[in-house]
């Protein structure tokens, strides 16, 4: 006698009694040049036994061909893959009976290069290459393709590998490379040994960093307390990171001239520093020399520090502003400073922001690019020098990505990867290959690889991550 299965049960690849349901997938990012890194959820429904790993799938879009990696947990990191080409992945778990079913494909991921390059101002070697000449067009800095972040200070520089390592060159008088020791640096320098750095900003000669764990980390000089330890009044500088107290639910971290801002995890706002603009948002003008709370509201989603003002997005896509304002660097129409959060008008659809060191730059949900504030430089992109106290469009255009502001030049990264800046260029800070002003965007070379640009209200130097 023979005995025959149930319609539907199908014997190949895997066994739907026992082995694991499919995973949920979430989102694959690129972690190195060569390699992809997927989260994911674990299967509602382990099958016979407890799962013992996961399998991940890059499936390579122009051939089909695959390449997989393994882990415990989510995320899972696929290793060997071709640079610059596009990949999905599928996870499936694993437990004793075998290979379960495959979960639907993630997003399309490209591993990219991300060298990093920089120009303009570099007297103490912050622009990272061995030496201490002004370079008015981009050079790369090493031969690392790693780098994932910037933070630009007044004369001093901070990058980020994907790794979470934390490297740094230029002005440290005042210890503001965190390397525990005095001398500029003109190449890059690893601050300590870790690689769970997270978020890094630089103000004028001061840094402060949040780690993996969402503590909170600040070092360099210590006036008005801008490193947030409680001890400004005696201006005790620090040369090494020193954990600004106990907390792990930072999130968000901006620096400006000599103030910080930062979010938590839950949404709420906090700042500290000098505070005689009322830069902190603390409705008063005296200073702080640990992180005090702004208000009670928990949406804030995006911040941005300027030189003496602050930019910050909400959950809901509104604008508020806040801090010194004698140059319309707030946007509301006026020239008087604010001591505590105020909205810009009353759209939805803000975007991005940036903070230059007197002017504002900002996009919206729809590709426009946005400037108001001081514009002496030609820094607003409007083609005149004209300050604006209101939110100017700058072109028609709709295809703007990514912005940064520096002290008194601005720069943008289009949808395209093409790089624009416009502004004040005396150490060739544009990337131009001159020293002359433009008062409006003007394309960095032709290239087209352009990912990334540092946050960098307070310098005259410039930097951006280049596939």
């Amino acid at each position: 006698m023979s005995l025959r299965r149930p319609n539907g049960f199908i014997s190949a690849g895997f066994n739907p009694l026992k082995t694991p349901n499919a995973p949920t997938i979430g989102t694959a990012v690129s972690a190195s040049p060569t390699s992809v890194s997927v989260t994911f959820t674990a299967p509602s429904n382990v099958g016979g036994s407890a799962i013992t790993g996961y399998v991940a799938t890059a499936k390579k879009t122009s051939d089909g061909t695959t390449i997989s990696g393994t882990g415990s947990s989510s995320p899972v990191a696929i290793s060997g893959l071709t640079t610059n080409s596009a990949y999905t992945v599928t996870v499936a778990a694993v437990n004793s009976f075998g290979l379960g079913v495959s979960s639907a494909a993630s997003n399309s991921v490209t591993p990219l290069e991300q060298q990093l390059w920089s120009w303009g101002r570099n007297g103490s070697g912050q622009l990272g290459l061995g030496d201490t000449g002004n370079l008015s067009s981009p050079v790369q800095v090493g031969s690392l393709t790693t780098w994932s972040q910037i933070a630009g200070g007044r004369n001093h520089t901070l990058v980020k590998t994907i790794a979470g390592a934390l490297w740094a060159f230029g002005y440290n008088n005042l210890g503001q490379l965190g390397l525990d020791g005095g001398g500029n640096r003109s190449s890059p320098v690893q601050v300590g040994a870790l690689t769970t750095w997270y978020q890094v900003a630089a103000g004028n000669q001061f840094t402060v960093a949040t780690k993996t764990d969402g503590t909170m980390w600040s070092w360099g000089q210590n006036a008005y307390g801008k490193l947030g330890l409680g001890d400004g009044g005696a201006y005790t500088n620090r040369s090494s990171p020193v954990q600004i107290g106990a907390l792990t639910a930072w999130y968000q971290v901006a620096a400006g001239n000599a103030f910080t801002i930062a979010t938590k995890s839950d949404g709420t706002l906090w700042s500290w520093g000098y505070n005689g603009r009322g830069q902190l948002g603390l409705n008063d003008a005296a200073n702080r020399s640990s992180p005090v709370q702004v208000g009670a509201l928990t949406t804030w989603y995006q911040i941005a520090a300027g030189g003496q003002h602050c930019i910050a997005i909400k959950t809901d896509g509104t604008l508020w502003i806040w801090g010194r304002n004698n140059e319309g660097q707030l946007g509301l129409n006026d020239t008087a400073s604010r001591s505590s959060p105020v909205q810009i008008g009353a759209l939805t659809t803000w975007y991005q922001i940036a903070g230059g060191y007197h002017h504002t730059i900002a996009t919206k949900t729809d590709g426009t690019l946005w400037s108001w504030g001081r514009n002496n430089s030609g820094e607003l992109g409007l083609n005149n020098t004209a300050n604006r106290s209101s939110p100017v469009q700058i072109g028609a255009l709709t295809t703007w990505s990514q912005i940064a502001g520096g002290r008194y030049h601005s720069l943008s990264i289009k949808t395209d990867g093409a790089l624009w800046s416009w502004g004040s260029n005396p150490y060739g800070q544009l990337g131009l290959g001159d020293g002359v002003y433009r008062s409006s965007p003007v394309q960095v070379g032709a290239l087209t690889a352009w990912q990334g640009l540092p946050r960098m209200p307070v310098s005259y130097s410039s930097l951006a991550i280049k596939g």
